[in-house]
C-alpha cells in the first residue's frame, strides 16, 4: 500500500472518531438537560399540590386571628370606657395587655 493512502485513511479514521465522540457528548448533554427539566417539573407539581394545604391552613389561622382581634377590640373599648377608680382602670388595661399577647 501507498504511505499517503494509509495516512489519509488514518486521518479519516481520526475525524470519524472525533465526530462520533462529539455526537455522543451532545446526546449525553441533551439527556442531562431533559432529566434536569423533569426534576424541575416534578418540584413545580409538588409545589402546586401543596397550595390547597396552605390555603386551608391560612383559613383556619385567619378564623383564629379574627376571634383574637375581636376580643382585643372589645377589651380596648372596655379599657377606654373604664372610668372611676384606679383598680377598674388597671383591670381593663390588664385584660387588654393579656389579649395583646395572643396577637
Amino acid at each position: 500500500m501507498d504511505t499517503p493512502l494509509i495516512i489519509g485513511l488514518g486521518g479519516l479514521f481520526l475525524v470519524l472518531l472525533w465526530l462520533g465522540g462529539t455526537y455522543n457528548g451532545l446526546i449525553r448533554l441533551k439527556n442531562h438537560t431533559n432529566e434536569a427539566w423533569a426534576g424541575i417539573d416534578t418540584e413545580l407539581k409538588r409545589r402546586h399540590d401543596l397550595i390547597p394545604n396552605l390555603v386551608e391552613t391560612v383559613k383556619g389561622y385567619a378564623t383564629h386571628e379574627k376571634d383574637v382581634l375581636e376580643r382585643v377590640i372589645s377589651a380596648r373599648n372596655q379599657a377606654a370606657a373604664a372610668r372611676g377608680s384606679p383598680a377598674q382602670l388597671a383591670k381593663g388595661e390588664n385584660a387588654l395587655v393579656g389579649l395583646l399577647k395572643q396577637v
